[in-house]
């Protein structure tokens, strides 16, 4: 079992790994098991593997060494929801039709689990899901201390986005961060401890078709209160201060300003609470990375480490209060890039792969693994095998994150193919990064002269994927369709805000 005390001495991430040779070669993938792990709000650069020189991930560090770590991975939607319905369906937002945190997957559109089920394969699901409820159709075969969204409706109030309200929960992610314990640190708990049992009892006695276990973690997720034996790994005054905080630095794009007044978070901080809140957000990503460690511990355990793959990654990532932004919600890299790891039978060791990538991409490689075959419907999905793009698939390819959901003013769709990165916002400027000369997003091309055939290159391949405009007007003609059903605005915004999903057995606690 990977123990507290390991954390404190490690000090040799494998960066840099070197490239290797796939085990895989031209053969077909062999059917394994498949023990999948997700976390919640995991910033992609937050892991040793990644080049962070201050976190502590000994243990996902361990899984990239032994296995491919995908450094370009993304989130279809950088907000909880409609992401986890993303990944369930392996269709885009706009495609699945789940496009804010009011509107949770209920399984009416099928997704992998439901081919996995059809075709006798074991699905089982161990902690967050944010789906609609238990009763729901989802694909696992069995829901092990789920989470879902509040009273099966989720965040009515992120619907509003004309003259959007203030989110008045948003004092308490700066008033709650620092040092302790919270129902999220105990839930997750409680999931290391039912994927244990499931692996040491359950697995055992499954046989015949390889079995699919989705255990999903919500650390990093704010609250942002880590452990103290976490939290005390990163003094305060040692914390890496958030890029581009000070206010000149802060973008100006209109849509990145009404963000700002809509999620007004960092008007609550001042330089002790910031400090205490990044300390807190690396605590509780060592305390992911040591409950991930107990699982895989498990796994060793249980005697099936040879005949299941490991595959980790996050819903989206965290702002952590750079460019000012705490949460996630932007398509900045550090809001909409994840964190993507595998490890197992017949996967390249040591290998890092730089093709983008997505959670669309989730689907086709759970089917593959395990021997799956997708439906006759499916032939449309946007996804590719990520065990096919880690042996140099669809080198040149294009991936896709779109977010209208709280506080955006207007639909924001991003495309990234290559070095470069385009964000269309309906009705606004465009921005555009070269992803490779400059990782941090400091400069905006988009009006550069020099870059106006990028533009339209990135802009085409947009429009190849859907009509911005078109997918616009139907996300706000449905959230004001769900708004109607819901008594109204004025209901809807006298509900409130509830800041995050309960863990199982709290009680919500609404700011009005």
């Amino acid at each position: 079992m990977a123990s507290i005390a390991k954390l404190y001495d490690f000090r040799e991430a494998p960066h840099g790994y070197a490239d290797a040779k796939t085990t895989m070669g031209n053969a077909p993938l062999e059917p394994k098991n498949l023990l999948f792990i997700m976390s919640d709000e995991h910033n992609a650069r937050f892991m040793g593997c990644a080049g962070h020189e201050a976190v502590r991930t000994p243990n996902l560090d361990a899984l990239a060494a032994r296995g491919t770590i995908f450094d370009n991975a993304y989130t279809n939607c950088p907000i909880c929801v409609p992401a986890r319905a993303s990944f369930a369906t392996g269709r885009y937002v706009h495609d699945c039709g789940y496009w804010d945190n009011a509107d949770p997957y209920d399984g009416r559109v099928p997704g992998w689990g439901h081919r996995l089920l059809d075709q006798g394969h074991s699905c089982v699901s161990v902690g967050k899901l944010h789906y609609r409820d238990t009763e729901a159709p989802t694909g696992f075969e069995e829901e092990i201390v789920p989470l879902h969204v509040v009273d099966g409706l989720g965040d009515l109030i992120g619907l509003v986005r004309e003259d959007m309200p203030v989110r008045k929960g948003a004092a308490n992610f700066a008033r709650d961060a620092g040092r302790g314990e919270s129902t999220y640190t105990n839930y997750d708990r409680t999931i290391v401890g039912e994927a244990e049992r499931w692996l040491g009892e359950v697995a055992q006695r499954r046989d015949g078709k390889p079995w699919v276990l989705f255990v999903s973690f919500v650390a990093p997720h704010f609250p942002l209160i880590a452990p103290e034996a976490f939290y005390d790994l990163y003094p305060e005054a040692d914390i890496p201060w958030p890029a581009f905080y000070d206010a000149a630095e802060r973008p100006t794009h209109p849509y990145h300003v009404a963000m700002a007044r809509g999620m007004d978070y960092d008007s609550h901080f001042d330089e002790a609470k910031v400090r205490r809140a990044v300390a807190a957000y690396m605590g509780l990503v060592s305390f992911l990375d040591d409950n991930i460690g107990r699982v895989l511990a498990a796994l060793e355990a249980s005697g099936l480490a040879a005949d299941t793959r490991v595959v980790y990654t996050s819903d989206h990532g965290e702002s952590l209060g750079k460019r000012g932004f705490w949460g996630k919600s932007t398509l900045f890299e550090e809001s909409v890039a994840v964190p993507l790891i595998m490890a197992g039978p017949g996967i390249a060791a040591g290998r890092r792969v730089a093709t983008p990538v997505s959670l669309v991409d989730a689907a086709p490689t759970i089917l593959e693994s395990v021997g799956a075959t997708p439906a006759p419907e499916d032939a449309n999905l946007p996804g590719r095998s990520l065990y096919a793009i880690a042996e140099g698939a669809d080198a040149d390819r294009a991936v896709f994150s779109e977010y209208h959901a709280v506080a955006s003013p207007t639909g924001a769709f991003m495309i990234r193919r290559g070095r470069y990165k385009l964000t269309h916002y309906v009705g606004m400027a465009p921005e555009l990064y070269d992803l490779e000369a400059d990782p941090e997003e400091r400069t905006d091309l988009a009006a550069d002269p020099a870059y106006a055939d990028t533009v339209a290159e990135l802009t085409a391949a947009l429009n190849a994927i859907c009509d911005p405009e078109a997918v616009d007007r139907r996300a706000k003609s449905d959230q004001q369709a769900t708004i109607d059903a819901h008594g109204g605005r004025d209901a809807v915004l006298s509900r409130g805000d509830f800041g995050y999903s309960p863990a199982p057995g709290q009680t919500p606690e609404f700011a009005r």
